[in-house]
């Protein structure tokens, strides 16, 4: 074989094995492929970051109100005058001062819990108990207790500070009312009963006195 033909022959196969280190290194690439988008660099990449600052859930709203609801955002104002304040342990209040007011009026003596009531709920409770009175009407009551205690709506006023909170109860008793011969005119001595009312209290956030009084019922 001449000389150049030999050379020729190397340089070929130097050239093929380039060729195949390369295709190895590189890849192939089949079809069309975009053109890869350049990445920012390292100091310019964004993050997202975790706010730790997040609204805290407040437990004691939301067992009571629909978390977001007009009753929800009352409470949570009402928290921010009076930061001491909390649901729970109002509605326990509310459901003593149910069976309170509720006994007291059936036994047409308000004075115990006159201190409890607005002035136009003490005026209507007397006006019926002045009304029984007047007929001979005497009411036998006894409560046998609370089945249930709910929120009903929460209002606020955040210019006078006032709040309204509305409660659903549904209590237990036994009522009987006789005339002046002691005759059953209204009600059961032996049969108990569901009472069902929903009654509002009022009272200003951030004011000294810490009673709420009944300013509706229904």
């Amino acid at each position: 074989m001449s000389n150049p033909m030999l050379q020729l022959l190397v340089l070929a196969a130097i050239a093929i094995f380039l060729i195949l280190r390369l295709r190895g290194v590189l890849g192939t690439r089949d079809g069309f492929e975009a053109p890869r988008t350049p990445e920012e660099p390292q100091a310019q990449r964004r993050f997202d970051v975790i706010d730790g600052t997040a609204d805290q859930v407040d437990n004691d709203i939301n067992d009571h109100a629909e978390p977001g609801s007009v009753s929800a955002k009352a409470l949570t104002a009402m928290k921010e005058v009076e930061p001491g304040f909390a649901v729970g342990p109002f509605l326990g209040g509310a459901k003593s001062a149910y069976e309170m007011i509720l006994m007291a009026f059936e036994r047409g003596d308000l004075s115990e819990v006159r201190g409890f009531l607005a002035p136009p709920v003490a005026e209507a409770f007397e006006s019926v108990i002045a009304d029984r009175k007047s007929r001979g009407l005497v009411t036998e009551a006894q409560f046998l207790g609370t089945r249930e205690t709910a929120l009903a709506v929460a209002e606020f006023n955040p210019t006078t500070r006032l709040a309204e909170l509305s409660v659903r109860f549904v209590g237990e008793m036994i009522v009987a009312t006789r005339d002046a011969d002691g005759n059953v005119v209204d009600g059961d001595p032996k049969s108990a009963r569901k009472q069902r009312d929903t009654w509002t209290f009022a009272r200003q956030m951030g004011s000294d006195d810490p009673n709420w009084q009944l300013v509706a019922t229904a």
